[in-house]
């Protein structure tokens, strides 16, 4: 979907926020850290940030007009917990080290339906490998999606490198709904995987 071209979303005002428009070392010491690859205007992000004050949460958005839009929600809400990026998912691995992530989120992300774009989808096993990596032991992936082809193929590629802990194919609404969601749940279901890391899972005997 064409997003409207925003006045102010410029990578100088973006950088005045203290949004990180170049890629960079993040480090979140003891807390808890929760990443949104595609986080559009940020209902979803900032609403979780909002209710937990204790965490971090990172809403990464390669679109600039949408990502002035999270600002905006951060600036609204006073969320000191929310890490805005306007970057690109591709070089997630400039940005965090690995074992650093608690859980990832990916909410209505491009389906790319042509088979030969499908690397380019943010399910695919190249960036499945990256989340694993980036995700600390137990940390979980957290896919939403109104596409049934995208979900069914999805469902393949993540049960390759996560235990599945939960497949919904009719998620109920929730506190925590993307603006996308909220204009989709009229015109069909909205289907939701969750999967797991083990790392440390030893072969028994």
């Amino acid at each position: 979907m064409r997003q409207k071209k925003v006045k102010y979303a410029t990578k100088e005002i973006l950088e005045a926020y203290g949004v990180i428009i170049e890629p960079k070392r993040l480090e979140f010491k003891e807390k808890r850290a929760f990443l949104e690859i595609g986080s559009g205007k940020g209902s979803f992000i900032s609403s979780l940030a909002n209710d937990h004050p204790d965490d971090i949460f990172i809403a990464m958005e390669i679109n600039i007009n949408v990502c002035y839009r999270i600002i905006e929600k951060k600036e609204a809400m006073k969320l000191d917990n929310l890490i805005i990026i306007h970057g690109d998912a591709s070089f997630l691995n400039l940005y965090f080290d690995s074992d650093s992530i608690d859980g990832i989120y990916l909410n209505f992300s491009d389906p790319w339906p042509k088979k030969k774009h499908h690397k380019r989808r943010l399910t695919y096993p190249t960036f499945l490998k990256t989340y694993q990596n980036l995700l600390k032991d137990h940390g979980f992936l957290q896919f939403r999606t109104d596409h049934p082809t995208l979900f069914q193929e999805s469902v393949e590629y993540i049960e390759n490198h996560f235990k599945i802990i939960e497949i919904n194919n009719h998620l109920e609404e929730s506190r925590y709904m993307t603006e996308y969601e909220i204009k989709k749940r009229v015109l069909g279901p909205i289907y939701q995987l969750i999967g797991k890391v083990e790392k440390n899972v030893k072969e028994s005997l």
